[in-house]
């Protein structure tokens, strides 16, 4: 184990402060404040701030020729109330660390201290606490964001945790990782009318009662095969609330999801099929469009036999996983680099984005030991500072 009983300390103090002030996508201002402040000390070559907005990238360089070698961490935390009793829970009404973020970014925290004491022999390892990853924004914009340029990995690797797993246990597989997903909003338009009189108006409300088994239909779910497809609704909203007025306008939200991004785009088409068929029936005007857009995860074999090569020297038991059908705005990456994720046991807790989910401290040690073997087996060692 690289780090010491005093690092361990500073870390799990590290990761309390963080659950304390969470901020949400593309709001993470003062926790990226505080990720600088940690990683100061430990002697980064240089520190990239504001990158595709509050992005921090930390560069260990080393003296000779090699790979660049990215590890990512999430900054942002979810919206919603954190309903636990544990000393360090939230203190921002309505915003919570209820997907074990705080812990990614304490793992990366870990492997500064790391670096700082043996930094790589050759290349670059490179730490980025990636903002707005919940909104599936973060990658992309830090992607286009002109400093990533000068960052762009050979290698690029991360984790997430996963409850039900046990805690210092592994996952991974080669192949789809996460699916692709996104937010699809169908605003339908009508006229209102009196509630007396509902044919003189033009109402949204059939053509939304019959989208909602429209829609699930095209994503029954199934099988986690390449045919995966799964469409589920999330919000409804139609016309005003009150008793005398026949509604006009409606609102209809649904997840959209797929096992790779190839078989994306023939969802959003027989979506948006869907729509105008309903909304031309019944004389709606119709508007869509696509948010929170997460591009699916592929784990590369090289990189996926990398991390396991980690695993078995530091002693992490690990086995396969199938796809997750929960997304991850890490799968860009891929396109740039050879990258892969794994997925660390967080025990028996709480489910993800549960109010009451708690990133375990007994974790931070075996992630770090795994990207840390990671590193080492890729840019070698420097001698250790004195």
């Amino acid at each position: 184990m690289f780090l010491t009983n005093s690092d361990m300390v500073d870390l799990v103090d590290l990761r309390h402060r963080l659950h304390r002030r969470p901020e949400i996508s593309g709001e993470e201002r003062e926790t990226a404040a505080t990720i600088v402040d940690f990683l100061k000390p430990t002697g980064p070559d240089r520190i990239v701030t504001e990158l595709g907005g509050h992005g921090v990238a930390a560069i260990y360089q080393g003296s000779e020729p090699g790979p660049t070698v990215l590890i990512r961490a999430e900054l942002d935390a979810l919206p919603i109330e954190e309903l636990s009793d544990c000393d360090h829970r939230s203190e921002i009404p309505g915003k919570g660390h209820l997907c074990g973020h705080d812990g990614h970014m304490t793992i990366l925290a870990g492997l500064a201290r790391g670096l700082q004491r043996n930094p790589p022999k050759k290349g670059r390892a490179i730490l980025l606490f990636q903002p707005a990853e919940e909104t599936g924004a973060g990658a992309a914009a830090v992607m286009a964001d002109p400093k990533f340029e000068e960052i762009v990995p050979d290698y690029a690797f991360s984790l997430h945790n996963r409850p039900g797993v046990p805690v210092g246990h592994a996952r991974i597989s080669e192949g789809a990782a996460n699916c692709a997903s996104r937010g699809i909003k169908i605003v339908l338009t009508g006229e209102t009318s009196h509630a007396s009189t509902p044919e003189h108006g033009r109402s949204p409300a059939p053509a939304i009662a019959t989208l909602i088994p429209a829609l699930t239909a095209l994503g029954p779910g199934g099988p986690l095969d390449a045919n995966f497809r799964l469409v589920t609704v999330t919000h409804i909203e139609i016309g005003e609330q009150a008793f005398g007025i026949a509604p006009g306008h409606g609102e209809l939200w649904a997840t959209l999801r797929t096992v790779n991004d190839a078989q994306m785009g023939a969802l959003c088409e027989a979506a948006e099929k869907l729509a105008r068929e309903a909304a031309e029936a019944d004389r709606l005007s119709v508007e869509i469009s696509y948010h929170d857009i997460f591009h699916h995860c592929e784990n590369e074999p090289e990189a996926v036999a990398m991390l396991r090569r980690a695993m078995d020297e530091e002693k992490v038991p690990h086995g396969p996983t199938p796809p997750s059908r929960g997304s991850e705005d890490f799968g860009l990456f891929g396109r740039r680099s050879k990258s892969a994720m794994f997925l660390l046991g967080s025990g028996e807790t709480a489910h993800l984005h549960n109010p009451d989910f708690d990133f375990p401290d007994d974790a931070i040690g075996p992630g770090a030991r795994v990207f840390m073997r990671a590193l080492r087996n890729l840019l070698g060692e420097a001698r250790p500072q004195g």
